[in-house]
């Protein structure tokens, strides 16, 4: 499996924990005190780390450093916008695709050139 791929699937699994970590509480633990809702972002969070750790350093090698952060922006809209409308509940809105072309954008400007570590 190439790096690209190889960082791009740990990232995606980050990313899910990343989101859950951020934002599931808000429909889970809205009755908790705040500082329950910390701990058990935290507790998810470690996981998110133990996958974007390794998928940064992989696609380091291939990849560079503002690359890297457009996947990861990337790969955020592509899971948060899921997460939104199936876990959250919330309603698909046209904004997301004007956020996802603005990303386009932002992926077009840095891998027109080859990526340099």
């Amino acid at each position: 499996m190439s790096p690209v791929l190889s960082a791009t699937l740990l990232l995606v699994g980050s990313n899910v924990f990343m989101t859950f970590a951020w934002y599931a509480h808000l429909k889970n633990l809205a009755d908790r005190p705040w500082y329950l809702a910390a701990v058990a972002s935290w507790g998810i969070a470690f996981f998110e780390y133990l996958l974007q750790v390794p998928g940064n350093r992989i696609g380091y090698t291939q990849l560079s450093l503002p690359q890297l952060k457009i996947l990861q922006e990337v790969i955020t809209l592509g899971v948060f916008v899921p997460f939104a409308v199936l876990y959250m509940g919330k309603p698909l809105r046209l904004d997301y695709l004007w956020a996802a072309l603005c990303i386009l954008g932002a992926v077009y400007f840095l891998f027109r050139s080859p990526g340099v570590p």
